[in-house]
């Protein structure tokens, strides 16, 4: 099972007594909004921090609150630690809840304690909503809307993304919506351990996936075309 953060960091406590406290009544729990953060920070484009802020915190008119400033500061310091993370290639160390804890205020504190089975789900579904709520679609962004929706970029992706659906159930629904047999037993229990085992490699290499398609699009974007009448940039004249 993939490790998960027992939260002594100070930092890390009062970010999640924030988010589950009065004020920020909207804001999404702490093992969420890293879920999220990290897809945030992957996809053709970074989401606005704008963006990030109003979806993690419910609403960003709670900024106007001690409370909802706070978070936000300690949130963009989340952000950036993720990211440097991320782009050195490590993979993050998750903050997971057990999948039988009651979140309240009572709970602060609590997230990744071994209290039981981590609630993957959760976590993955907040970073698939990431997906969801960027402004440039993924897959648009591979051509899968232009008949290419098996070029191999699309098939990585998805490949990627299996380990996330495997976690949440969704690969279980799509398989018996579309009547087809589903694991079961030992299998599915080994399935689902090597997804949870896999899964924060997966986003480490999901994020550099795109920062590497980011540097392409870039370098075609800079690279001045050579006009009829321009030298030959290979030095022929």
């Amino acid at each position: 099972m993939s490790p998960s953060v027992p939260l002594a960091d100070p930092q890390l406590l009062r970010l999640e007594q924030l988010l589950g406290g009065p004020v920020l009544d909207q804001a999404m729990r702490l093992d969420e909004a890293h879920g999220y953060l990290c897809a945030a920070l992957s996809g053709p484009q970074p989401i606005a921090e704008e963006q990030w802020l109003s979806e993690v915190l419910g609403d960003t008119a709670v900024l106007a609150s001690d409370a909802g400033r706070e978070a936000a500061e300690l949130l963009r310091q989340l952000v950036s630690e993720l990211e440097a993370d991320l782009a050195r290639g490590e993979p993050p160390v998750l903050l997971l809840y057990p999948k039988d804890m009651e979140h309240s205020e009572e709970c602060a504190g609590s997230a990744g304690s071994a209290g039981g089975a981590a609630d993957y789900a959760a976590w993955c579904q907040a970073y698939l909503h990431g997906i969801d709520t960027a402004s440039d679609d993924w897959f648009a962004a591979l051509g899968a809307e232009e008949g290419q929706e098996d070029n191999e970029e699309v098939c990585y992706l998805d490949d990627q993304l299996f380990t996330l659906f495997m976690l949440t159930g969704d690969a279980e629904a799509a398989a018996g919506a579309a009547g087809e047999e589903w694991f079961s037993g030992e299998e599915l229990q080994r399935l689902q351990r090597e997804s949870e085992e896999k899964l924060p490699q997966v986003v480490t290499d999901i994020y550099r996936f795109w920062i590497a398609k980011r540097s392409i699009r870039t370098i075609r974007r800079d690279t001045a075309k050579v006009g009829r009448n321009d030298p030959c940039p290979c030095g022929s004249g």
